[in-house]
């Protein structure tokens, strides 16, 4: 095969990224699986976009308040243990929520519940996984691994909602919670068969108490001007921009009016423009301010778009559009976050970017589903894209007031 064809997979060259990344592409899979399941479950509990708001405030909050101690984790614990015990311990939430769905227990206060307790795996998982990917690859591959990474979110974005959409409809919500539990599996599995011998291990930080740490990644980020410029359009995208888990069911529950098989398609629209996206960034040789800040542009003027559109297939269009968008914005910011920060530090300055891309979700998503709930879901919608462009507007000042002056 052309080296130009393999270029955009020389990660999975190396076998310990090569088991992760598979098993990564089931994983993902049963996770957006359930997400889907979720989130219909709400709606058909409760009809309320501020039940949906608030359930994803309460999923989301837990890694808003403990997400920058679990990137001082992840820059102190060996990585390969901790995930293992992150990823088992979502695979008995999964399989407890399954339980409670299919003997029909489950109450509104129980999906509140977990909803915290999956926010809180998450909270330490994210930023250990982020800064795991280097340990498996390197300096030289880490481009192509962030890209190849966002390749299997996204393929999963498109499977998973689909699937979920047809099992639904089938066979109910249970049964898809349990597949999302056995999903786990194989990623437990992949991690136990690496070799750590092949590692590019980083020496885990001890000197100094977790507050000092914490405080030595937030000074580092906040003094480094790209990584500054990057957490600037992150806070108003991730806040404002990347709340799916809410915006695609208002638009099919209240916009569109679909079922759940339509509800699954609009997520896999939304994963077409994604996977595109990540496999072109997947060939890409550098990653610059500049496209992340196009990209970041461009989100925000679709996002703006998809608050004005009635129709389910101009809906399903502007879904691809924003989907390509988005990822090329988030493997950039990921990527530029990666590249300029030392190892020492990588876990608490990707610790940061999972805060302002997740776990500001509790304020975007309480914002539109409160709007929604007391006006209406365009509303909501537009007002969120004008937040979105406003962040793009301020990172491009600052990166125009930071630029080096001519010799």
């Amino acid at each position: 095969m052309p080296e130009s064809v393999t270029r955009g997979f020389n990660a999975l060259r190396v076998r310990n990224y090569r088991l992760y990344w598979i098993s990564q592409v089931i994983s993902l899979t049963g996770t957006w699986m359930q997400t889907t399941a979720q989130t219909w479950l709400v709606l058909r509990i409760t009809g309320s976009p501020f039940a949906l708001g608030l359930i994803t405030t309460l999923q989301f909050l837990p890694v808003t308040i403990f997400v920058l101690f679990g990137g001082v984790l992840a820059d102190r614990l060996p990585k390969r243990p901790t995930i293992i015990a992150t990823q088992t311990l979502a695979l008995i939430q999964a399989a407890i929520f399954g339980a409670l769905v299919s003997t029909h227990a489950i109450q509104l206060w129980h999906l509140y519940i977990l909803a915290v307790v999956q926010g809180i795996i998450t909270a330490v998982d994210n930023p250990v996984r982020q800064a795991f990917v280097a340990e498996m690859v390197g300096r030289e591959d880490l481009i192509n691994a962030v890209a190849l990474n966002s390749m299997v979110f996204n393929g999963a974005r498109i499977i998973g909602p689909a699937v979920a959409g047809v099992v639904i409809a089938w066979l109910d919500i249970a049964p898809t919670l349990f597949l999302n539990a056995i999903s786990f599996v194989p990623v437990i599995i992949a991690l136990l068969m690496m070799n750590p011998a092949a590692m590019f291990n980083v020496p885990p930080t001890s000197s100094g108490s977790v507050i000092e740490q914490l405080k030595e990644g937030v000074r580092y980020a906040v003094r480094t001007p790209t990584i500054l410029l990057v957490l600037i359009v992150l806070m108003a995208i991730g806040t404002f921009g990347y709340n799916f888990t809410v915006v695609i069911p208002l638009i099919a529950y209240k916009i569109l009016l679909t079922d759940s098989v339509g509800f699954g398609a609009l997520w896999s629209f939304l994963g077409v423009g994604s996977l595109v996206a990540a496999v072109t960034t997947a060939y890409a040789r550098q990653i610059t301010i500049r496209r992340l800040l196009i990209a970041g542009g461009a989100f925000s003027l679709i996002f703006l778009a998809v608050a004005f559109s009635t129709q389910f297939g101009l809906t399903a269009i502007l879904l691809v559009v924003l989907g390509f968008a988005g990822i090329t914005f988030a493997t950039s910011s990921s990527t530029l976050l990666q590249l300029s920060t030392p190892d020492a530090l990588r876990g608490r300055v990707m610790s940061l970017n999972t805060l302002l891309f997740v776990g500001s979700t509790p304020i975007g998503g309480l914002l539109i589903g409160t709007l929604s709930e007391f006006s209406s879901v365009p509303l909501a919608l537009f007002i969120c894209g004008i937040l979105c462009l406003t962040g793009v507007i301020v990172a491009a000042a600052y990166q125009n007031a930071h630029r080096p002056a001519p010799a």
